[in-house]
């Protein structure tokens, strides 16, 4: 079985009018560091290229999706936000959820497209708990060098399933305790699990502008990684290599570890182990169920024998939910020219938040209008950095320690809270209820980014904020 799936777009390229379209030193030059903060950079407006939005919204088709597109797009969106049930079922189109499982939507995760949050006032919505065990492997598994060898927990799985079908219990609650350090909080799990069971608190990201992270050149990422750190800044960015369903290595680009390579992936994946759903990538009609949960793999699935790829999830409809999130616009950015906000931007750079957060990237050529040759402005790296302690999981995932976490693209940061209808939470596991606390968190490789940030002027952090509160 191949888990390759097709691109749906096969149109004429369209490229963004930059010296950028041009490759070689000018796509080079492109993308350098801003070198003075008195007015805006050209294109700065359009963070997500030439499909960048003049709406605010998280969940509108990029501005240079072909009319001949929009209706793979609409078809998407609805399956991303449609509700599936459990099999048997009369809508055999949208059984087979479960039997365990933490959403019946896509959306229930991302609503808005944006960040899921701890608590919402209505209890937890759109974070999950993922568990592994470690196992003893040869350095270098799935040719990887420096590879972890994870698997999941005998009893649950890889996430706990707070949901299930009525036949069946739930594995648990997903119950938080907020614990005090340093002046500032996080989340804790309140669960009772065997010490070797590694447990990370994860909450689903934002999703815009996923195709042109996509679409940048592995060579243009791996420019910035520096594992020894050669260069003695103390900023050691190192590549995420994922094994994909089919079993091929990859670079990583997508989740807090970048644990997944492919935009495909990461929707098959999703619908696995968040709501029990199979796919051509993940065959598996019980989803996360375990070998000894022997109630849950007895119980019917959705998969109908010889129709929809022998899948709950159709190869059809696998592709079209990918096809929505690559194509997901960017916002444009507000008030570029505002003079608090080139402060903002220029205390940015002081700080050296941009060593990390790397602001430019040109897309590769393709033949999707979307994604090709695009100056885009995501304020990321997408490679794995030492967070410190006071980040820290102590889960690996990949090649990346538990102390390491993938720089976090920035765009859309600012519109969070208009977008999702809830408090903004930032970081990995929402423990950041502001951008300034943050920062604060930083730590490892991002300490003296936030020393610096921390010894700015009053003043100066709040331009900083403000030009993040932009982007």
């Amino acid at each position: 079985m191949s888990a390759f799936i097709a691109p749906a777009v096969l149109v004429p390229v369209l490229c963004l009018p930059v010296a950028a379209c041009a490759g070689g030193t000018e796509a080079i030059s492109v993308v350098q560091p801003a070198r003075q903060f008195t007015t805006a950079e050209r294109y700065e407006a359009n963070p997500g290229g030439a499909g960048s939005l003049a709406t605010r919204r998280f969940d509108r088709p990029a501005a240079s999706l072909p009319a001949a597109q929009r209706m793979t797009f609409t078809l998407g969106e609805a399956l991303f936000e449609k509700l599936w049930v459990l099999a048997p079922s009369s809508t055999r189109a949208s059984d087979g959820l479960g039997p365990l499982f933490n959403a019946r939507a896509c959306a229930n995760c991302h609503p808005g497209n944006g960040r899921g949050c701890p608590e919402d006032g209505q209890g937890i919505s759109g974070m999950v708990l993922k568990l592994s065990r470690r196992y003893r492997a040869e350095d270098g598994a799935f040719g990887v060098e420096g590879w972890h060898g994870m698997i999941p927990d005998y009893d649950f799985g890889w996430q706990l399933q707070d949901r299930a079908v009525p036949s069946l219990q739930p594995e648990g609650r997903l119950e938080l305790e907020w614990i005090e350090a340093h002046g500032l909080r996080y989340p804790a799990p309140r669960i009772d699990l065997p010490p070797e069971v590694l447990t990370s608190l994860r909450v689903a990201p934002q999703i815009i502008g996923l195709g042109l992270l996509e679409a940048i050149p592995e060579a243009d990422i791996l420019m910035h990684a520096d594992p020894e750190d050669a260069d003695g800044d103390g900023i050691s960015g190192r590549a995420q290599y994922a094994p994909g369903p089919d079993g091929a290595v990859r670079l990583g680009r997508f989740g807090h570890k970048a644990g997944m390579a492919r935009l495909v992936d990461m929707t098959a994946q999703a619908f696995s182990q968040d709501m029990g759903l199979s796919s051509v990538l993940f065959p598996e009609g019980s989803g996360d169920c375990t070998l000894t949960q022997t109630d849950c793999l007895e119980l019917p699935d959705g998969i109908d024998v010889g129709l929809r790829d022998n899948a709950e999830v159709s190869t059809e409809a696998l592709q079209a939910v990918t096809d929505y999130v690559t194509w997901l616009g960017v916002p444009k950015r507000r008030d570029v020219a505002d003079p608090q906000v080139l402060r903002g931007k220029q205390a940015f750079y002081q700080a050296q938040c941009h060593a990390c957060h790397v602001p430019k990237f040109v897309t590769a050529t393709s033949e999707d209008p979307v994604t090709s040759h695009q100056l885009i402005w995501p304020y990321s790296d997408l490679l794995l950095h030492d967070m410190g302690e006071g980040l820290a999981d102590h889960r690996p995932e990949g090649v990346a320690s538990g102390y390491e976490w993938r720089t976090a693209p920035l765009w859309g940061i600012g519109l969070t809270q208009e977008n999702t209808g809830h408090a903004p939470r930032f970081l990995h596991d929402g423990r950041a209820a502001t951008l300034d606390e943050a920062i604060r968190w930083h730590g490892g490789e991002a300490g003296a980014a936030r020393d610096r940030y921390l010894a700015l002027p009053a003043a100066s952090r709040a331009d900083l904020i403000r030009f993040l509160e932009t982007l």
